[in-house]
């Protein structure tokens, strides 16, 4: 049997964690339960060892991806349960997360949380247009792009540990990194509590850095699909332009040749990066 390990990051979520940490504690079907302290400055570090917790200390907060990424260094399991400590997620789910990790063999199973779950309007119409985008990026359908509770092989995870951002995007860069690796990703409806207290995301600063991870993996893993729509772009602006001058002044501007001189410029660098790309997973293949 495979050994469970939960990774639990937690920030000033005492409170929180008297909620809920008795129903996992009772459910007891794990090995090993690590909560990560990121620089709290209330009692979740002594509420989290009061219920046999394996607590790591940061003196001071470090991030959430940070906290993740420690708490997965130090776990021992085969199978790592990842969930958020402000009491949102369910300790009743984990089994129906494992059970649809061992039904399918999936590398990660993500819990995708219903609208009714979602902090706030803007927030699930922002999380609606990230599991679009991402989607459209990996050619996978995404249900949920930004849930923490997850439960993963931690032998694929760890290929992709230096990758995660120490923010609050993990599960962005991972679930993107798992679907354009080709690792099969599934999903399991869950609803989920409102939390208790202030959230730590900054909605228009971790949105914006949201946005910009989902394009660094992109270009990481399917460059093409980045560069080649503004190439397209450049060059239906640079023959816009070319008609538009032709018929007005019979002429070709230099505007209409540097737009495409872009356009092919761009493309090409996709078409390298592309190129990178495949040598660098046929070599790891390969080892």
């Amino acid at each position: 049997m495979a050994f469970l390990s939960i990774v639990v990051p937690a920030k000033n979520e005492a409170e929180n964690l008297k909620s809920w940490l008795p129903f996992l504690v009772k459910w007891g079907e794990y090995d090993e339960l690590i909560i990560v302290d990121d620089g709290s400055i209330d009692d979740t570090a002594n509420i989290a060892a009061s219920y046999g917790a394996h607590v790591l200390r940061h003196e001071e907060s470090l991030g959430n991806g940070a906290a993740i990424k420690h708490g997965f260094r130090e776990a021992k399991g085969d199978i790592v349960v990842f969930m958020d400590a402000d009491g949102q997620h369910r300790p009743e789910d984990i089994p129906r997360l494992l059970e649809e990790m061992k039904r399918t063999n999936a590398d990660m199973v993500v819990g995708a949380r219903s609208a009714s779950g979602q902090a706030s309007k803007a927030r699930h119409l922002a999380n609606g247009f990230y599991n679009w985008f991402s989607s459209q990026v990996t050619g996978q359908k995404i249900q949920d792009l930004t849930s923490g509770f997850r439960v993963v092989k931690a032998k694929r995870f760890s290929n992709f540990l230096n990758l995660l951002p120490n923010g609050f995007s993990y599960p962005t860069t991972s679930t993107m990194a798992f679907f354009r690796s080709g690792y099969l990703v599934r999903y399991v409806p869950i609803d989920v509590h409102r939390r208790i207290g202030k959230s730590h995301i900054k909605p228009l600063k971790d949105g914006a850095r949201f946005l910009i991870i989902i394009f660094k993996v992109a270009t990481l893993y399917s460059p093409l699909k980045v560069f080649l729509p503004f190439s397209i772009l450049f060059f239906g602006l640079g023959l816009a332009r070319y008609i538009y001058t032709y018929v007005e002044m019979g002429s070709f501007t230099n505007m209409s040749a540097l737009l495409m001189v872009t356009s092919v410029q761009t493309f090409l660098i996709g078409l390298v990066a592309e190129q990178i790309t495949a040598l660098i997973y046929r070599s790891d293949n390969d080892k």
